[in-house]
């Protein structure tokens, strides 16, 4: 895909952070994305974050209507001081990826444009039809053995993340990938 077609650019930014400094992490992030809600072309920014052991991941995805204006945020010196002064509490640094297009989960390798929205909106359903039968099965030995596990809310999460998870890391590239053909729309093959 080359910068002219896709419709927005998305960063995607992760930061790991020891939970001494998640305070202080967060207090910086409004901050940020303050500061880059005011940039030129910023559409929305997200913000999701993953609990473990001792550390907070933080993934921020911000979306920006073309290349060159989320290449400017991600350049500027106003984003090179914040990240500067985010550092000390960093565990793993300042990781950015750079997404084109806005339906970057259905964009085959070779395709030039996104597909067409009912073809996403149908593979969408092929992949998580069979997953939201399949999981809460599979969730289920353990929610008997463990019942404070299998409350509404808990046992609600357990699942929505593992559907989430697969279909973000596993089911939905290897869909693109198998109806790569079907996808690409004809007048965009190569």
């Amino acid at each position: 895909m080359n910068q002219t077609q896709a419709d927005t650019v998305t960063l995607v930014v992760r930061h790991q952070v020891h939970r001494r400094h998640e305070q202080h992490y967060e207090t910086w992030l409004h901050r940020a994305i303050d500061t880059a809600g005011q940039s030129q072309g910023h559409l929305a920014v997200d913000v999701a974050r993953e609990s473990q052991a001792n550390f907070v991941n933080f993934t921020c995805i911000l979306r920006f209507d073309q290349l060159q204006h989320m290449q400017a945020w991600l350049h500027s010196d106003v984003r090179k001081q914040l990240v500067a002064e985010v550092q000390p509490l960093l565990s793993a640094g300042d990781n950015t990826e750079i997404l084109l297009g806005k339906d970057f989960w259905f964009m085959p390798d070779n395709a030039q444009q996104p597909p067409a929205l009912w073809k996403q909106a149908v593979i969408s359903f092929l992949v998580i039809l069979p997953l939201s039968l399949l999981i809460p099965q599979l969730w289920l030995p353990l929610f008997r053995l463990a019942p404070p596990l299998s409350s509404y809310l808990m046992s609600n999460v357990l699942i929505t993340l593992s559907i989430v998870l697969l279909v973000v890391y596993v089911c939905m590239p290897m869909a693109t990938r198998v109806f790569a053909a079907w996808l690409t729309p004809k007048d965009a093959r190569p």
